[in-house]
Formats: C-alpha cells, sequence, structure tokens
C-alpha cells in the first residue's frame, strides 16, 4: 500500500491505533496503565486527524452521494444492481453508512475533535478542520435539506439533536452559526500564530501551504453564495463582494483570493495500489464493474458540441452497438437513463476515463475548482449584477475546465476558434444563463453532489427525468433521511418526500 495516501478505511483505524502508540510506547510506567487500552485513545494528534477526515470527505463526495448525484444530472447510467434502481428514483433513505459513519461519524465528529484538540495552541489546524466542517455539513443540508447542525457532534450532550431549518443553517439564526460564519471563522484562525502547522507528511491536498487554504475557505464562501443566490440574492451579493474585495494573488484574475490556478483546486489525491485507489476506480473497476457506463444523454450533449473533453470523460468503443455517438474523437457507446434495455457487453460500453480515474486510480477527486470560480462568478455577473465581464469568465470557465482534463493550449485554442456560438455568450440574460450552467454541468463530471445542487438551484440543464421512474415522476430533489436516523431521532426529524423541493431550491 501506498503509505502517503492512505485509504480512507486504513485511515479510521490507523488514527486510533497510532495515537494509542504514541501515548504509551514512550512511557517507562505504561505497563502499569492496565485500565488504559491503546486501541481507545483519549487524544489523537492533529496529524493523524487532518487526512482521516480530508480523505473521508473526498470518498464521501466519489462514493455512493456523488454517485447518485451523477446517475440524477445523467451525466452516468445504471445497468445493474443498485445504480440500476437508483437511476429509476427508487431510493427509501439508505444511506446509513454515509450518514451515520462517513459524514456525522467520520467527517463531522472528526473536524470536531481536531477543532477542540488544536483550537487553544495551534489553530491552523483547527482553522482548517472549521473549513472542512463547513464542507460537510453544507453537503449534508444540500442533500437532506434540514440536518442536526447546531446540536449535532456534542456526543451524549445531546444524544437526540433537533434538526435545524437549511435556512438558519446558511443564514443563522439565535443560537445557530450560519455556515459562511463558521468559514470566516476558520479563515481568522489560519491567521493566527499556531505551534503546529500542517506539512506535506498530513496534508495531501496543499502540503502546509496556509495561503492556498484560504483560497479554498474564500472558495467556499462562494460556493455557499452561490447556492443561496436564487432565494437570497441579496445575501449572495454581500459575500461575493465580500470575497472579490479582498486581496488576491493575481490583480488580473477576478476572485484571485479564491481558488484562481488549477493547481490551487482543492483536490483530493489517491494512491495507485489495491485499497488506496479513488472511489470512483475502486467502485468501477474494482469491486463494480458491470453497474455504470455513461449517459446517452449526456453523450448527446458532448457529441453535438463536438467537445474535445469526450476522450478524457469516457472511453471509446470500437464496435457499432447502438446507441453509438461518432465524434472526431471516437466512437462513444451509452445507455439512456431508466431504461429497461439490455446493457451492452462491457467492451461496447463507454466508461470513465483517465480524468476521473488516473491511469489506475489515481486521480483527485476535486470538491473545490478553479473552473467553478469562473462559472459562479459569470453567473452572478449576470443574475446578481456583481462585478466581472459575464463572457470573459464564461470562456475561462471552460479553459479551465478543459485544462484540468489534460488538453494542450493548441487544442482548447482550436476548438475555440471551430466554435464561437459555442464558447460566446448570447441572446438575453436567460439564454446566457443556459449557456452558462449547461458549460458547468459539462465540467463537473465527476462531482454530482455540485452538479446535482445546480440542477435544482436553477432548472439548468433542462433535463427530462429518467425512463420507467420509481417514486416520482420528477428528477429527486433531495434524498430521504436514512433508517438508522428515523429510528435513533425520528420525533425531531421533518417529514419530506424526495420530490419536495430544500429551502436555497424554492422559488
Amino acid at each position: 500500500m501506498n503509505p502517503s495516501i492512505p485509504t480512507t478505511t486504513r485511515l479510521r483505524y490507523a488514527a486510533l491505533a497510532l495515537a494509542g502508540w504514541a501515548a504509551t510506547s514512550c512511557s517507562p510506567n505504561s505497563f502499569l496503565d492496565v485500565n488504559a487500552s491503546p486501541n481507545n485513545p483519549t487524544v489523537v494528534q492533529p496529524t493523524v486527524q487532518l487526512p482521516t477526515i480530508t480523505v473521508g470527505t473526498a470518498f464521501l463526495v466519489g462514493n455512493t452521494l456523488g454517485r447518485d448525484g451523477d446517475l440524477f444530472v445523467q451525466h452516468y447510467a445504471g445497468i445493474a444492481n443498485q445504480p440500476f434502481t437508483e437511476d429509476r428514483y427508487a431510493i427509501s433513505g439508505n444511506y446509513d453508512n454515509e450518514w451515520r459513519t462517513d459524514l456525522y461519524g467520520n467527517n463531522l465528529n472528526g473536524a470536531q475533535t481536531l477543532i477542540a484538540s488544536t483550537q487553544a495552541s495551534s489553530p491552523a489546524y483547527a482553522g482548517i478542520g472549521k473549513l472542512i466542517k463547513a464542507y460537510n455539513f453544507a453537503l449534508a443540508t444540500d442533500m437532506w435539506g434540514d440536518v442536526p447542525y447546531s446540536q449535532a457532534l456534542q456526543g451524549l450532550g445531546a444524544i437526540h439533536p433537533a434538526f435545524d431549518k437549511q435556512q438558519d443553517i446558511y443564514q443563522g439564526a439565535t443560537g445557530i452559526q450560519s455556515l459562511f460564519d463558521l468559514v470566516r471563522e476558520g479563515l481568522a484562525d489560519l491567521d493566527k500564530p499556531s505551534v503546529l502547522t500542517p506539512s506535506g507528511t498530513d496534508d495531501f491536498v496543499y502540503k502546509g501551504d496556509l495561503s492556498k487554504w484560504r483560497k479554498m475557505g474564500n472558495m467556499l464562501l462562494l460556493k455557499f453564495a452561490c447556492t443561496v443566490s436564487r432565494k437570497d440574492p441579496a445575501l449572495a451579493a454581500k459575500v461575493i463582494k465580500e470575497v472579490l474585495d479582498k486581496p488576491g494573488s493575481d490583480p488580473k484574475v477576478l476572485g484571485s483570493a479564491a481558488i484562481a490556478t488549477n493547481g490551487e483546486d482543492f483536490a483530493v489525491p489517491f494512491g495507485t495500489a489495491v485499497g488506496n485507489t479513488n472511489p470512483f476506480y475502486s467502485y468501477n473497476i474494482t469491486n463494480r464493474p458491470n453497474d455504470q457506463m455513461a449517459s446517452t444523454r449526456f453523450l448527446d450533449s458532448l457529441t453535438a458540441y463536438n467537445d474535445p473533453r469526450l476522450p478524457k470523460y469516457f472511453t471509446t468503443t470500437a464496435a457499432n452497438a447502438a446507441p453509438t455517438h461518432t465524434t472526431p474523437y471516437g466512437k462513444f457507446t451509452g445507455f439512456e437513463n431508466g431504461s429497461n434495455a439490455t446493457a451492452p457487453v462491457r467492451a461496447n460500453r463507454s466508461v470513465y476515463n483517465t480524468y476521473l480515474l488516473g491511469a489506475v486510480g489515481e486521480a483527485p477527486v476535486r470538491l473545490l475548482t478553479n473552473f467553478q470560480r469562473c462559472f459562479i462568478l459569470a453567473e452572478a455577473a449576470i443574475r446578481l449584477k456583481t462585478a466581472g465581464d459575464a463572457n470573459a469568465l464564461y470562456q475561462e470557465g471552460i479553459t479551465r475546465s478543459m485544462e484540468a482534463t489534460g488538453l494542450s493550449t493548441a487544442d482548447i485554442t482550436a476548438y475555440f476558434t471551430a466554435n464561437p456560438a459555442i464558447v460566446t455568450l448570447r441572446g438575453t440574460d436567460e439564454h446566457k444563463l443556459d449557456q452558462i450552467l449547461r458549460q458547468k454541468w459539462m465540467a463537473w463530471v465527476g462531482n454530482g453532489y455540485e452538479a446535482w445542487n445546480d440542477y435544482r438551484r436553477t432548472g439548468r440543464p433542462r433535463l427530462q427525468p429518467a425512463l420507467n421512474v420509481s417514486f416520482t415522476p420528477n428528477i429527486p430533489q433531495r434524498l430521504l433521511y436514512p433508517p438508522s436516523e428515523v429510528a435513533a431521532n425520528g420525533d425531531n426529524m421533518p417529514k419530506v418526500l424526495i420530490d419536495q423541493a430544500v429551502w436555497w431550491a424554492a422559488n
């Protein structure tokens, strides 16, 4: 196994084991501590906590939750097992592992523990912990709506935490800190003197560069502002201006206080050894290679646009298996979302390619990106009248996304030259928003969470529901609460339906 990039599972258990070893191995009297278990330490070092929650967050987005989001926005299609039924919206809250173990048990509880153990002496770690905590709470409320927030993470102090309203989680209320303020608090911590700071050993993403963590935090502010922009445009515009007014690393790049180069993306790397690969590779190549393939509908869009990212996203197929998309980059075979047809044999399926997988599973899970900043600011310039040239930002977003897939400058320039109507905003503001959000949807392959957020928030791109759907005739608007939470905390839980819009998505 690659020790520099452990798996999520390995980290969870190694965190406790390493901390226990460190706490006892140097003590001459440790053999007398008969009531102290080295496998259940009371203190875990921040150098163990940070990678655990960082990789855990990427795993959460790249695994089941992100996979379902990719089905809902029709990047991918389900052809067998759970993806086959989930592609038809037959989901009934079967997210116990994601809710209880990954989200609250590992990522949020781990972030809270990191904050508590480092706030006094090493606020650099506490600040990062708050940023990761804010990201995970945003994911929770975006996907489920009202969730345990202000009373969560208190252990036995609140075993039946209240479900806070999504509006209060984003905007704040009496006794409830807004996600914006949680991020601001984390950013303030990064500026304080710190005894310990992260390094390349425990910070897999930024290698201890706190200036890049500040950019990640400012990118979170832009992301959250974008999320609430339809429901609370005044708040969104205010927060975006707050970020744009901050001194950035490049005065020529709008919003460079946030992520402003592809090298600054909050993208969590993985390894190549079995057990260390990213969740896309683990699921689609190692464990369940017969469950999914490219969506015909997404291939339709990329083919219509002659998009050069196609062979980076998906593999080509040599055989003429229907439906086949013939492009300048080869032939691609997809599957209609929700279809009852028999999927083509594996050799005739277009599946994830190097952008998602790397050569053998080492590709990062991309959580916050440079192209995201561009598209957020382009949309905001039109919808909210914030600063910036929407067309220039739109073109920058397309360029940065194409660069991230590995396309050369010459390839990108040639595409722009050949397709001026695609890469130039035109027409009414509504048409321009259609263009921006379609390109953002095309760029977010591999992050179904973000693409699903945009679709629910704007109704763009204008997708049709999958075939043969269950429970609801419409594309789902939220996830249902898992059985474990229903059983343990059902009295506090709101009653919701899968087609009921969350607060920020309701018009």
